[in-house]
């Protein structure tokens, strides 16, 4: 009997702090009400805006809701930079063509068996996007190394949307790969910049024959024409800011 009367009072003294608890706890958590005249005097859209400190929306809440402090603080902060990441515009290509739109394709002879293959991959994804192949110029060079300069000139005639420069570099058993892919790299880089029309690198630089043959057409797909659509994406995207305004004309 003495047992189970130990056991009641323990229990009891249980549902009594558990009950104290919870009583805290909506105390605590409650909502926060503020009178009209301290929501005249600030409000939380001036916090978040920066028109006042977060301590000062802070300080209208009682000091004994501590638990409410720091969730109002919390959000407050949160909204704060959530809002700071929301930009006024934003701009993305578009993966169509706009009609009309000319583009041009310069292709490295060198290495025929692997950059056919990649031209073959933009000249499908140029027509699936809304690109006829008479809308298509295509250029042959010697190779890698001559893209640029071709690339460049076509640019700056003002008649293409984009130019996509598709190569092939392999690497040998001399220092010759390091000069090439140096070369063709920040040569289309600067065609690029040079003239504001996008110069799209559709170059492989792989180790061995059997990597380059993955990236046309094999198991990782085909690198022309994912150069091809960036081509277009970049293109239209080009041409939005333009129309606003927002990208020098060239």
């Amino acid at each position: 009997m003495a047992c189970l009367q130990s056991n009641v009072s323990v229990l009891a003294g249980s549902s009594g702090r558990r009950t104290q608890l919870i009583a805290g706890r909506q105390a605590v958590t409650g909502p926060v009400v503020c009178n009209l005249q301290q929501r005249q005097q600030l409000s939380p859209t001036a916090v978040v805006h920066g028109a006042a400190p977060i301590s000062a929306f802070a300080s209208l809440v009682p000091r004994r809701q501590t638990g409410s402090r720091c969730l109002l603080l919390a959000a407050i902060r949160t909204t704060s930079t959530r809002s700071a990441c929301v930009a006024r515009a934003v701009y993305h290509g578009s993966v169509m063509a706009e009609p009309g739109t000319k583009y041009a394709v310069v292709v490295a002879k060198f290495n025929s068996l692997i950059t056919k293959g990649l031209l073959e991959g933009a000249m499908e994804t140029f027509e699936s996007h809304g690109v006829s192949k008479e809308s298509v110029d295509v250029a042959w060079v010697p190779g890698s190394f001559e893209l640029p300069v071709v690339a460049k000139s076509m640019a700056k005639s003002g008649k293409y949307a984009a130019v996509v420069c598709i190569g092939a570099i392999i690497r040998g058993a001399t220092t010759h790969y390091d000069a090439v892919v140096s070369a063709a790299t920040s040569g289309v880089l600067g065609a690029s910049t040079d003239t504001g029309v996008p110069v799209i690198f559709g170059v492989l630089t792989t180790d061995d024959l059997e990597q380059a043959l993955d990236r046309t057409g094999g198991k990782v797909g085909n690198k022309g024409g994912e150069a091809a659509l960036t081509a277009i994406e970049t293109a239209t995207l080009l041409s939005k800011l333009s129309s606003e305004g927002k990208a020098a004309s060239w």
